[in-house]
């Protein structure tokens, strides 16, 4: 019965009726809270959360990218340089002493930690709208599930790199994350060397048999899927001049810090010689980067595909060009302002919100469940902050990893460079909705006794949020107990999309 509701959803059409504006503070945000009122302006209430970054609302220990990198630094040199060695020839102790290392280090909880801060934005701060747009632009320029990213560097990733850049431009955006440590490690743009290069001709190249050649991973994705898509029309040759101008940018490589270290720009790695991207000339050097991606989001096709992923994002699987006009005259006008962009596609949004109506991911799908619900999620930073570098986490400061895991859609683990989908077919497979069901049902477990004391808690939530409550009281009033009353919720057509 659950599935077929569900799917029922993606055909139902909505009453055309702008008074009915309720499901908008889930389609740019996650919901209104049971204790909260409805704002009466809900456009202005969006808007006015876009222009800062406020610092993050989270209260406790928050680690910085270069902590937790360092943290990687010992896993990866514990194990490859000391225990594979010393273990060689006896794999259970091997795994015994891995196992030591990976609390040693903190690989087990980093990503909960990350995820509960991530999701007490979307929940507890005063900016959810920014925090749901904070969460796109992750998933934009995503790092795939790779070499432990997910457990160590992800997550402050995006805190450090993505969430600053929310009041600044697409061009310093797109800049910083092509130059950041984690991209740079992601797509291996450390081991791209220049044919011409200075290091070309070294000895130990010839030595080793390990010519100088291009990895053109970042290049691609740099075109591909951070600014101007496959409709420019780019070439392979493009792919392929575009990595010879960022050949040099690599971490800085040790020893002690094997690939842990800073990035850089190593001058020997450069190919020399003029390079020549979607017909424009660039001179070698550091400067040459910093140049093409100007050109780059500068382009027609770089201001559509913003648009189009946005309108994608908050509205439709299928954006018009209608729906996207507004968001590229914005980015076009403002020089790629990312406020002015976001505000863009939030009056578009709100335009279009008695039309369509987005299918939900899984993710965005359990912090409205927690908002809406006024939840005990995520775990407190006082429980987080009772993890001691060594130990093994408790198993409530690992849920939120486990959660996501389990609903099928861990922001941090996406499986392809081009991150998770945003289309509704690829998240309404009868196993992903039957995985809803079972959290939704779960979720009982993580109700405040407050709100159970309630009688009116369901009451308030579903007026705060759907804009015909009698209706979906009636339905939810077929059952009495209130673990049921959540399952039918949250399972709702109408919670699923918004």
């Amino acid at each position: 019965y659950f599935i077929g509701a569900s799917l029922v959803v993606l055909t139902c059409k909505t009453r055309d009726n702008k008074k009915n504006m309720k499901n908008y503070f889930r389609k740019v945000a996650f919901g209104i809270g049971p204790n909260e009122e409805i704002p009466t302006d809900p456009l202005n209430w969006a808007l006015i959360q876009l222009d800062e970054v406020p610092k993050l609302s989270w209260t406790g220990k928050i680690h910085s990218e270069k902590e937790l990198r360092k943290h990687y630094r010992d896993w990866v040199y514990g194990d490859r340089k000391v225990l594979r060695k010393k273990y060689k020839n006896n794999k259970t102790l091997y795994k015994t002493h891995k196992d030591i290392l990976r609390h040693k280090t903190g690989q087990k909880f980093w990503e909960s930690l990350e995820i509960s801060i991530r999701h007490n934005e979307g929940i507890n701060s005063s900016h959810p709208v920014l925090a749901k747009l904070w969460m796109f632009w992750g998933n934009f320029f995503a790092i795939s599930e790779k070499d432990f990213l997910a457990n160590y560097s992800t997550g402050p990733y995006q805190r450090e790199i993505i969430r600053p850049n929310l009041n600044q431009s697409f061009e310093k955006m797109v800049y910083d994350v092509t130059t950041s440590w984690a991209m740079i490690h992601h797509l291996d743009n450390s081991e791209s060397a220049g044919p011409k290069s200075v290091t070309a001709s070294e000895e130990w190249r010839r030595r080793k048999k390990e010519p100088a050649t291009i990895n053109e991973n970042h290049a691609r994705e740099l075109l591909e899927l951070h600014t101007v898509s496959p409709k420019a029309g780019y070439t392979q040759d493009d792919v392929i001049q575009l990595a010879y101008i960022m050949t040099g940018w690599q971490h800085r490589w040790s020893k002690k810090n094997l690939e842990t270290g800073n990035v850089w720009f190593n001058s020997e790695y450069h190919q020399i010689g003029k390079k020549n991207v979607l017909g424009k000339e660039y001179k070698k050097g550091k400067k040459a980067l910093a140049v093409v991606i100007k050109d780059l989001v500068n382009h027609p096709n770089c201001r559509d595909f913003v648009a189009e992923r946005l309108c994608r994002f908050l509205i439709t699987d299928e954006p018009t060009k209608e729906m996207k006009q507004p968001i590229i005259d914005a980015f076009k006008k403002s020089d790629g302002f990312i406020p002015e962009i976001h505000k863009a596609a939030i009056k578009v949004a709100f335009d279009y919100n008695d039309k369509y109506k987005k299918f939900q991911t899984p993710e965005n799908w359990l912090i409205q469940v927690a908002k809406v619900a006024d939840l005990n999620w995520p775990p407190s930073p006082d429980l987080m902050d009772k993890y001691e570098l060594g130990q093994r986490p408790f198993d409530s400061q690992r849920e939120p990893e486990w959660l996501l895991q389990n609903i099928g859609h861990h922001p941090y683990r996406a499986k392809q460079p081009n991150g998770w989908s945003d289309h509704s077919a690829d998240w309404i497979s009868p196993e992903l909705l039957i995985r809803r069901l079972v959290y939704a049902k779960a979720s009982y477990n993580f109700a405040k006794m407050e709100n159970n004391k309630n009688s009116e808690y369901y009451v308030k939530m579903v007026e705060n949020n759907f804009d015909n409550p009698s209706k979906i009281m009636k339905y939810l009033n077929q059952k009495n107990r209130s673990v049921e009353k959540h399952t039918l919720l949250f399972n709702h057509p109408e919670f699923l999309k918004a």
